[in-house]
């Protein structure tokens, strides 16, 4: 596959990935300080620029993502993208533009999470259930970034999921492994080929 072979090409395009999985397991946990300062920092080495409270400053990226998590923790599946029913995509949808409209960062411009990082977030938080997206995805694909336009991203992503792993024999797990992406889950890999195949052409790598 493509997409594969552009990633694997790429030194340390894991690398943070790898290393929020590793301090955050079993999974991100939104109630933890620790996890929330840990995903502000993942969320901005993906290039979300999400800019750090400065001294006196209010933490609004913190209060605000412990509030969403609050409200919404139990709206997000536990199964596979591949698995998700359309309950879960609809309830998946509105946490998403929940998550979007937190408000993150003081000064001058006050700014809200906003639809990129909030696909990444909830990625960060149930990675093998959701695929993100960003700017250039969402407006190739739907032509919006609103709750509507997830739901059909993550209706999209079940049906290319439930495809891919028809098509390997019916083994999820050992898809990632077959394209040389084994650290990955699947809902991550078909990102990556949206990326390779509608986002990066003149961009620079995220990572």
């Amino acid at each position: 596959d493509r997409s594969a072979a552009v990633f694997n090409g790429f030194a340390n395009v894991d690398t943070t990935w790898l290393q929020l999985a590793e301090t955050a397991k079993p999974a991100v946990d939104l109630s933890c300080a620790d996890h929330r300062a840990l995903l502000l920092r993942w969320l901005n080495s993906w290039g979300c620029r999400i800019r750090y409270p400065r001294d006196g400053e209010a933490a609004l990226f913190d209060a605000g993502i412990s509030d969403w998590w609050s409200s919404w923790r139990s709206a997000l599946p536990s199964v596979d993208l591949a698995h998700l029913s359309d309950g879960n995509i609809d309830a998946v949808a509105v946490a998403y533009a929940a998550l979007a409209a937190v408000e993150v960062s003081a000064g001058r411009a006050r700014r809200t999470l906003g639809p990129t990082a909030a696909a990444k977030a909830l990625y960060a938080l149930r990675p093998r259930a959701i695929m993100p997206w960003d700017a250039a995805i969402a407006a190739r694909l739907y032509g919006s970034r609103d709750s509507t336009a997830f739901g059909r991203h993550l209706h999209r992503g079940r049906d290319w999921a439930s495809a891919v792993i028809a098509e390997s024999g019916g083994d999820e797990d050992a898809v990632p492994g077959l394209i040389g992406r084994p650290t990955m889950s699947l809902a991550k890999i078909l990102d990556e080929y949206l990326y390779v195949t509608i986002t990066m052409p003149g961009q620079s790598i995220r990572s």
